[in-house]
């Protein structure tokens, strides 16, 4: 009887972890590597479309018992502070990546996974029938492996993927405030070259995530003072700043982050999540879509890989979840990659504001376009 193939994850986020669970459940040894000790922090807008209830249920996940926020309108305010708000049809919910990490890591746990964690894979090699991969000076073999390593790693650099050479003009930076905020609301609120996210997570807090060009902080010297010359010119994001009790006293924050265009399988990695290029800006929905990727990728090693793999089954493998991924998401990605043009600039925002208020059907229809059906 042929032997399933040895799995190694590289980054245990939210598409490591749910490729780690089904895999293992499925059979599959899986050992996933994180260069964090979990719980942790993760600079994310934490809104999660209610796209992924029927799977989590069936993974034994409820955000409701971990306190999640229930989500059910979205407001949005242009450079100057104009407002336009719509319900949202299908909803979401808020919980900070903190708690929802955890919970799955701990569900993979239970699954039989093996964790290396505090780890930094250094390089990924494959020899033609096992891949090699260096962690920390130790080598590790695998049959397979998922790179789910984030939106920018030392690998993509080792790899010499495209993209790591391309200048970002943008950072992404997060908190957690209190305040007598709509617990019920997202809010996308634009400045001049970014927006900010905000929304209610679990207990008391609000998750407040905004992305920004990094020529702000050049220009101003801090991200306080990037804060008041720059967000807090949009007056709705001005009175959120001065509501808002802040829990952190420094945010977490990200350099470099890139809306280029990922490959999919790079050296026979399979890449998931935000490592494929996951990131979705202004559509509100990148962990939905993270947790989808790696269903449909698990799904394939499950089908194909049950009693074993060789170069044929390997070839078969990532043609099929390229075909998938392009299937599921690049109309929704394209989609967000088009609004984030719109927005961020102060004429077009007002502009795009404006004649989504004489077109009150225009938000949900861009929604509906960003968003998947649940699964």
């Amino acid at each position: 009887m042929k032997k399933k193939p040895s799995i190694c994850i590289v980054g245990g986020g939210l598409a490591g972890l749910t490729n780690a669970i089904l895999l293992s459940r499925a059979g599959f040894s899986v050992t996933l590597v994180e260069r964090k000790a979990y719980p942790f922090h993760k600079v994310c807008g934490e809104y999660v479309s209610n796209e992924v209830l029927p799977f989590f249920r069936k993974l034994g996940v409820e955000p409701e018992e971990l306190g999640a926020s229930s989500i059910s309108k979205l407001m949005l305010s242009s450079v100057s502070g104009r407002t336009l708000s719509c319900p949202l049809n299908l909803g979401g919910f808020g919980l900070s990546r903190f708690k929802l990490d955890y919970s799955l890591y701990k569900k993979a746990l239970e699954e039989g996974v093996h964790f290396i964690e505090s780890a930094k894979v250094n390089d990924v090699w494959y020899g033609g029938k096992v891949f090699e991969i260096n962690i920390g000076g130790s080598e590790l073999e695998a049959d397979i492996v998922i790179g789910s390593f984030g939106k920018r790693s030392n690998l993509d650099q080792r790899l010499m993927r495209g993209f790591f050479y391309k200048r970002s003009p943008y950072m992404g930076v997060k908190y957690f405030v209190r305040g007598d905020f709509l617990p019920d609301t997202i809010h996308l609120d634009n400045f001049d070259g970014g927006y900010c996210g905000f929304n209610k997570i679990e207990e008391d807090l609000f998750c407040l995530c905004y992305l920004t060009e990094n020529r702000h902080l050049r220009t101003y010297g801090s991200i306080p003072a990037m804060e008041q010359e720059v967000l807090m010119k949009n007056p709705a994001l001005k009175r959120l700043f001065e509501k808002a009790e802040f829990v952190w006293e420094r945010p977490e924050s990200i350099n470099e982050v890139a809306f280029e265009r990922k490959s999919l399988v790079d050296r026979h990695i399979l890449m998931c999540g935000d490592t494929a290029g996951m990131i979705a800006p202004l559509c509100g929905n990148g962990m939905a879509m993270a947790i989808r990727s790696a269903k449909i990728l698990s799904g394939h090693i499950i089908n194909l890989c049950k009693e074993g793999i060789d170069e044929t089954i390997r070839v078969q493998l990532e043609q099929e979840y390229t075909r998938s991924w392009h299937r599921e998401f690049a109309f929704r990605l394209k989609v967000g990659r088009g609004i984030q043009r719109l927005f961020g600039k102060p004429m077009l925002s007002e502009l795009v504001l404006s004649t989504m208020r004489s077109v009150p059907s225009a938000v949900p229809a861009l929604v509906s376009m960003t968003h998947g059906k649940p699964f």
